[in-house]
């Protein structure tokens, strides 16, 4: 098939190709030129041994043991052990010598409160914590767990546990009891870390309560600790109950040298979730092999460098999260905000980008659009003269977003878009500085990544939507799931669509370029008359709409077939008529093609999405269908499945 020609938005400058990190490795490696992505791409992958060693030397991890061989193999691909010889700990290595003085974490709850703290301060209160939490008996494998917002304490906390070699696992405040306990009753914590309360859009909300529930309906738990995070514990609710401060619980101790266990790489070092908006959330266990995976990711592909301010706009329960604390590993300043990013003001993300000189900034597409869809235009009001790169993840990136970034935010910006997932607690595809963007596509496949594009029937696919499979082992594969162990459900989530491959369930195009395409999760495809549709194709037409707020695309199975229904969400209390039903599906059979013109489009007050403000397809196929949801309080906003129930133009021609 003749592939469509591609925009390119940003070239980067000789410069900043001679200056980047993989430039830098490249010309210790010996491996091919600056400009030759490709052949670096296809090294590391041809050659796993020598490029993750080569990187361990490159990144200087700290550890301890032989590094040979770099990779067993074992039987099977999840078999596979990285470094089995050798030990390390991840917190050792985030926790790297630097200046006591230097700025390590800055954090701000919208502009209700900030704080600072310098790399000396953060190891003093790694050192007492993890102090605390040796008496009290946690050792390596147990589980410490945490309800918090997106702030230092968190950060301290997890890196207290995991130097101890115990397991972390944290989830945002604004989720459910229900949805929490979920979670954390299946790896059954030893300690829960909680706070009394947190910010958003500039209001009060109180844990009081949950915090009470969680404690009783947890049973494994030997101590709840409510941390302090916002500097005063007065605030509406904020007595301890039966929880024991953090100041009490660390106060008997005073700063000594770190301490450090270092472990197998394959040891457990955090517990992710699935989403579990139509089952129990599986637990996804991931190993202290992450580390390498991050470093990567931060410094070859991210181009971060020591000093760079990172910003991740995240919650504890994503795994963006842990990718943006791991760039302390990389000696970066880590940029924390908690609450909502339009509050106090719409601008309130790129006001921190320039009042703290952020380098790098992290956000989701679906900020990006509705930032669009605000009428921000940051590069008129603002002057993010140290910005050098975005990073935008959760969702698909549509071609009219990166319009949008270049036109109205920065036009010399390196626009990475990034995708990979809770799975693997990193990327697949994602960006480089030494590479153009191309609109509306990922950069690069990420290095070390054996990644292909597979047909159904397992044939190797360019310039044509399949699957995205990784070929070949990878640092940051799963150990497994918690409670799994036979290996029965890791295999059935990963390996049962083709042998011994891993599929990911993305549906997507690797371009000639060398760069990728996303469509949407395979599990929503679209399949009207045999033929496989990406949702992101309909909503990369529609949500450009300027009637259109948002969309979700499903299909209905229907007479023996199925058709496309699309839901959307209009603008400023319009309504929906015949002739906006008619522009709609002229400008998706003009662009996109007549098979992804909607046989219904069907007006909707609200769009369900994830709590990390993914857009739940699955769930409102569920309830068109007359499937029960078993686990509605993974969605952020589960009320709005009522919305789907029993339509009447569902059940006509």
């Amino acid at each position: 098939m003749t592939e469509t020609p591609a925009k390119i938005l940003w070239s980067p400058d000789r410069a900043q190709v001679e200056s980047s990190n993989l430039t830098r490795f490249i010309e210790r490696t010996g491996r091919g030129a600056a400009d030759d992505y490709d052949g670096l791409w296809q090294w590391s992958v041809s050659h796993p041994d020598e490029f993750w060693t080569e990187l361990w030397d490159y990144a200087e991890v700290i550890g301890e043991g032989s590094r040979e061989p770099a990779l067993e193999r074992g039987a099977s691909m999840r078999e596979a052990r990285w470094f089995p010889n050798a030990r390390l700990n991840y917190a050792e290595n985030l926790l790297r010598e630097r200046p006591r003085d230097s700025e390590a974490l800055v954090f701000r709850a919208e502009d209700r409160y900030e704080t600072r703290l310098s790399f000396g301060e953060l190891c003093d209160r790694v050192s007492l914590l993890a102090q605390a939490m040796r008496a009290e008996g946690v050792t390596a494998g147990d589980r410490v767990a945490a309800v918090l917002p997106n702030c230092p304490e968190a950060i301290i906390a997890m890196l207290a546990a995991t130097s101890i070699g115990a397991v972390w696992s944290s989830c945002s405040p604004d989720f459910g009891v229900n949805a929490i306990v979920d979670r954390f009753e299946q790896i059954e914590p030893k300690l829960l870390f909680v706070c009394s309360g947190y910010y958003y859009n500039r209001k009060w909300f109180s844990l009081k309560d949950a915090n009470e529930e969680l404690r009783k309906r947890l049973s494994t738990l030997k101590r709840v600790i409510s941390a302090d995070v916002f500097g005063d514990a007065t605030q509406p609710g904020a007595d301890e109950g039966s929880a024991t401060s953090w100041s009490r619980f660390a106060g008997n101790f005073s700063p000594a040298p770190l301490e450090f266990t270092r472990v197998p790489l394959s040891h457990p070092l955090f517990i992710m979730y699935s989403s579990g908006t139509t089952s129990k959330p599986k637990c996804i266990v991931h190993g202290h092999d992450s580390l390498l995976q991050h470093l990567k990711e931060h410094q070859l592909h991210a181009d971060i460098k020591p000093g760079d301010r990172l910003f991740y706009f995240t919650t504890c329960g994503w795994m963006m999260w842990n990718w943006l604390v791991s760039a302390l590993a990389s000696r970066a300043v880590l940029m924390l905000f908690d609450g909502s990013p339009f509050s106090p003001a719409p601008s309130v993300i790129f006001d921190y980008v320039d009042a703290e000189g952020i380098t790098h900034l992290g956000v989701s597409a679906k900020y990006i659009d509705a930032c669009e869809s605000n009428g921000l235009k940051p590069r008129s009001s603002h002057k993010l003269d140290r910005l050098r790169v975005i990073l935008s993840t959760g969702s698909v990136l549509t071609p009219a977003s990166f319009d949008y970034v270049y036109r109205d935010i920065k036009e010399n910006v390196c626009l990475s878009s990034i995708s990979g997932g809770t799975d693997i607690i990193s990327c697949f595809a994602l960006g480089s500085v030494n590479l153009p963007v191309y609109r509306g596509e990922l950069q690069c496949r990420g290095l070390g990544m054996d990644v292909a594009v597979y047909s159904p029937e397992g044939n190797e696919l360019v310039g044509a939507k399949g699957e995205l499979v990784c070929k070949s082992p990878f640092p940051s594969q799963p150990i497994g799931f918690w409670g799994d162990d036979d290996g029965k459900k890791y295999r059935k989530a990963y390996f049962s669509a083709y042998p011994d491959v891993w599929c990911q369930g993305d549906f997507v195009e690797l371009t000639s370029r060398g760069t990728m395409i996303f469509y949407g999760r395979s599990d929503a495809v679209l399949n009207p008359g045999g033929v496989r549709i990406g949702t992101a194709e309909i909503y990369r037409q529609v949500d450009s709409m300027p009637e259109v707020l948002e969309s979700l695309a499903v299909g209905q199975d229907w007479k023996n077939d199925v058709r496309v229904l699309l839901f959307v969400k209009l603008k400023d209390d319009l309504l929906l008529d015949a002739e906006l039903v008619q522009k709609i599906r002229q400008r998706i059979r003009t662009n996109a093609s007549p098979r992804h013109v909607p046989a219904k489009i069907i007006q909707v007050a609200d769009i369900p999405r994830t709590r990390n403000g993914k857009i739940a397809e699955l769930p409102v196929k569920k309830v068109i269908h007359g499937e029960v949801i078993d686990n509605k309080e993974a969605l952020a906003n589960p009320e709005s499945l009522a919305l789907y129930e029993n339509l009447p133009e569902l059940q006509q021609d």
